[in-house]
């Protein structure tokens, strides 16, 4: 199911992103989930393996979303005492990722039956890209990657960002990922 079929109270959980405009259908069309870890490899570790993912955000060209539950998660992994010994600054890490994403203020409408993750702390993310839907759910978790087929069936492709074949995707030519 699109946005675009969504009724006016339905689409009141679609929340400004960083442009101060609510997502369109367009925007609809190029929605992403990342989950803690590719957002620590994005803003705190800048990975050379998430370099076109970060340049599809910086760019616009692809919209994230997520929730406050999500961002729960993120600040407590920047908080821990072990995280000082590879992340100097967690405050910019958390505004840097809270200015680049589209906050939902709950989840999302429910549409059709969510796959079941492994990881009971990672179902957050299966769940809001399912119910978007969203194109794409950026995760480097196992069991996240593992529901990969079945979401495929949904139109949600779970891949990493070193998997993920570009900008080129956009267009519609999605490689092979599994």
């Amino acid at each position: 199911m699109s946005i675009d079929n969504l009724d006016d109270h339905d689409k009141q959980w679609l929340m400004p992103g960083p442009s101060g405009r609510p997502l369109d259908a367009a925007a609809a069309a190029r929605t992403v989930v990342l989950d803690t870890n590719v957002v620590l490899d994005l803003w705190a570790f800048h990975d050379p393996r998430t370099q076109l993912l970060r340049q599809a955000l910086a760019q616009q060209r692809l919209q994230w979303i997520g929730t406050p539950a999500m961002f729960d998660e993120l600040t407590d992994v920047l908080h821990r005492p072990t995280s000082a010994r590879w992340c100097a600054a967690p405050a910019k890490v958390l505004a840097d990722a809270q200015a680049a994403c589209h906050l939902l203020p709950c989840a999302a409408p429910t549409f059709g039956k969510v796959p079941v993750c492994a990881d009971p702390d990672d179902q957050i993310f299966i769940d809001l890209a399912w119910r978007l839907p969203a194109r794409w759910l950026f995760t480097r978790d196992r069991a996240l990657l593992d529901l990969a087929r079945p979401a495929l069936a949904h139109g949600l492709i779970i891949t990493t960002p070193a998997a993920w074949p570009g900008l080129e995707a956009l267009t519609g030519e999605v490689k092979r990922l599994s």
